[in-house]
């Protein structure tokens, strides 16, 4: 009889065993099945080089002093890691802020800003500089660093952005 029950006991051990594995295979087939779906989610937010981005920026840059330009373009850089492959920004610059865009500013401009503006626009950032401001200095294209796009008036140019979808952002 004790034959018996070390029997009972060894198919009890046997069942509560294949139980677990089955259940452990069920989850892993659970989850074998999850990857797909997981996957088709992951393909569906891939993003291809020239696919518009869903989020747009515009900033307006109107002044000349450190600090707010400072202030600018950390935003930028925070947006930037943000969203780094799925946003567009652009950043206006109108009166006393195109000169940050200066190939040699007639007002003070950090290095360092100079050179922070340099690189985001290795990261897609456009930088505008309104024809009206170039105009009242005296400036032409060839004024402001190669990069900078000019548009004819500033302000239009904020608005036709705003039209298009791009957030304003400005201090």
């Amino acid at each position: 009889m004790n034959d018996d029950k070390d029997k009972g006991k060894v198919s009890a051990t046997r069942r509560g065993l294949l139980t677990r594995l089955a259940g452990l295979a069920g989850a892993w087939g659970l989850g074998a099945a999850a990857r797909p779906v997981q996957a088709a989610e992951d393909a569906s937010s891939l993003r291809f080089p020239d696919d518009p981005a869903e989020h747009k920026v515009v900033y307006q840059l109107n002044k000349a002093d450190q600090d707010y330009q400072d202030h600018i373009l950390f935003s930028v850089g925070a947006m930037l890691r943000a969203f780094p492959d799925n946003i567009h920004i652009v950043v206006v610059a109108i009166g006393p802020g195109i000169h940050l865009l200066a190939k040699s500013p007639g007002r003070p401009v950090s290095p360092h800003n100079r050179e922070r503006v340099s690189s985001m626009v290795h990261y897609g950032v456009e930088f505008h500089a309104c024809g009206n401001t170039l105009k009242s200095l005296g400036w032409s294209a060839d004024d402001l660093e190669p990069f900078a796009k000019v548009v004819e008036v500033g302000a239009a140019d904020l608005m036709l952005l705003q039209e298009q979808g791009y957030a304003y952002i400005s201090w």
